[in-house]
């Protein structure tokens, strides 16, 4: 076949023709690129370093590349530590520049709806064909109807707990009652098996450890039409008794610990219990010839799960909560939602959704039936997580104002002050005000 020169094609295409289209034909020659119709497109997506790595693997390695091919995208995956996420998140939008899909924690998608993509349209095919969105989904992820996040999972937070030590300082089962916890906590304190807690500026642990415990005495940031109500008797009963626990129960080390702290002095066995996701039981499942108790027996053998105690006005969760964003300034943003759809569609979820073992739960009721949940009694308590978690700023409405306050940490801030030595009263007076400039 006879060679086609550049002069050649120009004289066959015809002036006119190759001029046209900002530069034509001989423009896309001299960039030495294809049209950008034919290039594919890179989607950049943004997540936390994940507490199963078993998931995290599947994910890099399996799902990602299956979703590339399946819809003739890239795909730039990062990973960063999940405290990192909201002030990824913030630079970017301010920058007008940065990931295409980036995982939010709890209600922080109502802190930048304005600047958020409405996916209402994946969201609401999600919540149909699934048997319908949990409270927690529903409530952090979309506002007046308008979807500003896909859910994505919620991480149950339940109380991992040494069975035989428990069982040695006299509860054969957990506790039920604050007070129980207490009491139990003091003699295991006493043995050198204290309990472990984060009480910091932390994602996961300590807000869903402090709001659960403030809501049993009956306190809470709000009531239920949104009125500031934080500086109550029964917040100040709630923050006495969280500052009594800790001397009693505690390590005292937990004000420093952030969400991997707890996990590693369980699994090296310096504390009895925690409240957690399920990551430190699948842990020891991974490694049981390195996670081993006092005795040389598997760790994984002696640990349970239990939700968390009662106070004098009920009992309260609150699970640490995930969904995905595509911000306005992406340019990606059909692809970015394609990838979202293809990620959800229950043949490619089932296979995320069960590398978890229940660590993490599904945002939609279908999930509750899967066969997966027969499998470990243990990992059972985490089955209901969807259904038993409030939301921050519970009994109030959910938005933009308890994602503040929850963002700031001015909750866990007050447990946290009093545990340090101020008075309940002074600490709970501090927070009303902060809450004064936030509920306005």
């Amino acid at each position: 076949m006879a060679r086609i020169t550049r002069r050649k094609l120009l004289k066959l295409s015809g002036a006119g023709a190759v001029a046209a289209n900002t530069g034509g034909l001989a423009a896309i020659l001299a960039t030495g690129r294809a049209p950008a119709y034919a290039q594919s497109a890179t989607v950049h997506w943004l997540r936390w370093n994940d507490f199963v790595p078993a998931a995290d693997q599947l994910l890099r390695e399996t799902l990602l590349p299956a979703a590339e091919k399946d819809l003739g995208i890239k795909i730039n995956f990062e990973r960063v530590n999940a405290n990192d996420l909201q002030p990824r998140i913030t630079s970017a939008i301010q920058s007008g520049s940065g990931p295409d899909i980036v995982m939010l924690s709890n209600n922080h998608p109502h802190l930048y709806k304005a600047s958020l993509v409405d996916v209402s349209d994946i969201a609401d095919e999600i919540g149909k064909t699934q048997g319908g969105y949990y409270e927690t989904a529903s409530g952090n992820s979309s506002d007046k109807g308008r979807w500003m996040a896909v859910p994505a999972n919620i991480i149950g937070a339940m109380t991992a707990y040494r069975k035989s030590w428990f069982s040695e300082a006299g509860a054969n089962a957990f506790p039920t009652t604050w007070d129980e916890y207490r009491a139990v906590g003091k003699k295991l304190k006493a043995k050198g098996q204290p309990l472990g807690q984060a009480v910091s500026q932390s994602f996961g642990d300590p807000p869903t450890f402090c709001y659960p415990l403030l809501w049993s005495f009956g306190g809470a940031e709000v009531d239920e039409s949104g009125k500031v109500a934080i500086n109550s008797k029964e917040t100040i009963e709630a923050v006495k008794f969280m500052a009594a626990f800790w001397k009693d129960a505690f390590d005292e080390g937990g004000l420093a610990w952030d969400d991997s702290s707890n996990n590693r002095a369980f699994l090296s066995g310096t504390i009895s219990a925690t409240l957690n996701g399920a990551s430190i039981y699948i842990e020891s499942l991974r490694k049981p010839e390195q996670y081993q108790t006092e005795k040389g027996r598997p760790l994984k053998e002696d640990i349970l799960h239990a939700t968390l105690p009662a106070g004098p006005k009920g009992q309260f969760s609150n699970h640490l909560f995930h969904s995905h964003v595509i911000p306005n300034y992406s340019k990606n943003q059909a692809q970015a939602k394609a990838l979202l759809k293809w990620f959800h569609t229950p043949a490619n979820y089932e296979k995320w959704f069960v590398s978890f073992k229940g660590f993490n739960t599904a945002p939609t009721v279908t999930w509750e039936s899967h066969k997966m949940w027969d499998e470990d009694p243990v990992m059972l308590p985490f089955k209901n997580a969807g259904k038993t978690g409030k939301l921050t700023g519970y009994p109030g409405p959910t938005g933009v104002a308890a994602a503040e306050v929850l963002s700031k940490y001015l909750v866990v801030n007050m447990f946290a002050e009093a545990i340090k030595g101020k008075s309940a009263e002074d600490v709970v007076r501090q927070c009303d005000a902060e809450l004064r400039k936030i509920y306005v």
